[in-house]
């Protein structure tokens, strides 16, 4: 016989309440193990992901605006820090000079004369004071987005009359230019803000824009160097502000950094140099307030001497034209052009070459050349078409003057950085012989290294100039500025 324990009723009951109530309390200790868990990874993941944002471009007002003298220059402090999807630098700019103006916000949403320009041979050249000496482009205009595929670059190369070697030629000018910029992003030495601007174009011409794997960092810190020098000195762009050929500067770099904006802004990367919107607006507002009566723009922005300087001016078109492709709404724009189109007009000779002042006196040589056709020529078109009458007077007389010699002292490139792109923009067999008559010579003149002669700069001695503008008349078999129509 056995005997079995048995639990009373009562115990049985209070056993399974027992049961009952450890299985809730596990289970809920479960859940809040596995919320607790969950909310630490969260934090966890939030702060690996977190990024920093860039510090803005800042100039502490003053109480009196600075005069040109007092002008200090202002020397960036870049610091690099990458950011999704590709090289893409988040800029530091600081500076300890003060503005004493506000750029408003906007309401809405591009060559260098040689130093044989004029009879006082007093123009960009020696003139200038040297005496002594890859991304998403579907939204980008059409013409500029043609030269940011290489198979499309490529293409247009072929059937503009271009080859691989041109391409060539280009990344070796390129990465030349690469070594020789300067710490605080600039390029050159005795015009570094002209210098730049040019050096930009030539990046933004092959397509190279901040997030270029290659040549990204290179692009945002000339941004960077421009956009700083100008909001330092109140909207006014130039190395020095008591040389009188400024104008020239300013104007280049308004060109560049119309440009960079345009391909910045369709990128939505326009924040990658902060403050270039104000730059610009405050530059093309400077250049609007500054024009003459009879519509030129001249040396030290003088409205009161002569009416205007046709290479100054060319600049200055080009840089307006950059700044319609922005966006920004600038009112007074379309007068200025009209303005400015009409003193070209009046330095037209009956020949069709335009010349250097509004008695339309040739330009360049003691044989009457006219140098500045092509400049002419070129504003025309980007702003009228290439059909206009002003346009095709100045190609037929490049048809019939235009030469391209290598020997002695070297072509005029700064001639041919406007006659390449009038030539192209008109097409046809015009562009064929002109192309014949400058794209081998170019590529067979380069050095080694990437850049050419020095005897190519014609008096100004700063190699990035003759780099930079060889480099142009390299890209212009795809490099179409806004607005001048795709060539043909």
């Amino acid at each position: 016989m056995s005997l079995h324990a048995q639990l009373s009723p009562e115990a049985a009951q209070r056993l399974r309440a027992q049961k009952r109530n450890s299985t809730l309390a596990s289970l809920l200790i479960s859940i809040l193990v596995i919320v607790l868990v969950g909310l630490l990874l969260a934090l966890w993941a939030l702060r690996a992901v977190n990024i920093e944002q860039p510090d803005i471009v800042t100039y502490k007002a003053s109480s009196n605006e600075e005069t040109d003298d007092d002008v200090k220059p202002v020397n960036p402090t870049l610091q690099r820090k990458p950011t999704p999807p590709s090289s893409s630098i988040a800029r530091v700019i600081t500076s300890n000079s003060a503005s004493a103006v506000a750029i408003p916000t906007p309401d809405n949403n591009f060559s260098l004369p040689t130093t044989d320009f004029g009879d006082s041979n007093d123009d960009f050249g020696a003139g200038w004071g040297n005496e002594s000496s890859s991304g998403e482009f579907g939204n980008i205009p059409a013409e500029m987005r043609k030269r940011c595929s290489k198979a499309d670059r490529l293409q247009r190369l072929a059937r503009n009359g271009g080859n691989e070697a041109c391409e060539e030629a280009v990344l070796r000018a390129l990465r030349w230019l690469q070594k020789k910029q300067n710490a605080d992003g600039s390029f050159g030495s005795e015009k570094p803000v002209a210098m730049t601007g040019l050096a930009l174009l030539a990046f933004l011409g092959h397509c190279e824009t901040p997030l270029s794997q290659e040549f990204g960092s290179n692009v945002e810190n000339a941004m960077a160097f421009l956009v700083n020098n100008n909001l330092s000195q109140n909207g006014k762009s130039a190395s020095d502000l008591a040389d009188k050929h400024w104008p020239y500067e300013h104007s280049i770099a308004m060109y560049a950094l119309g440009e960079s904006y345009t391909f910045c802004k369709q990128l939505n990367i326009e924040d990658v140099v902060p403050q270039m919107a104000e730059a610009v607006e405050g530059g093309i507002k400077w250049i609007l307030e500054n024009q003459t009566e009879k519509g030129g723009w001249d040396y030290s922005y003088n409205l009161n001497k002569r009416p205007g300087d046709s290479s100054i001016v060319a600049w200055h078109l080009q840089a307006l034209k950059a700044a319609l492709s922005t966006g920004i709404d600038f009112p007074k724009i379309k007068p200025a052009i009209a303005n400015g189109l009409n003193f070209l007009e009046l330095c037209q000779n009956e020949n069709g070459g335009f010349g250097y002042t509004v008695n339309r006196k040739p330009v360049g040589s003691a044989d009457g050349h006219f140098t500045l056709t092509g400049a002419g020529a070129l504003c025309f078109q980007q702003h009228k078409g290439t059909s206009n009458t002003n346009a095709r007077k100045g190609i037929r007389y490049l048809e019939k003057n235009a030469s391209f010699n290598a020997s002695n002292k070297g072509p005029n490139l700064y001639e041919h950085y406007y006659n390449s792109q009038a030539m192209i923009n008109n097409g046809g067999e015009t562009w064929r012989n002109y192309n014949k008559l400058t794209r081998d010579v170019l590529l067979k003149n380069q050095l080694e290294d990437g850049s050419w002669p020095n005897s190519w700069s014609k008096g100004y001695k700063d190699p990035v100039y003759r780099v930079t503008l060889a480099t142009l008349m390299l890209e212009v078999y795809y490099r179409f500025l806004p607005g001048t129509g795709g060539g043909k």
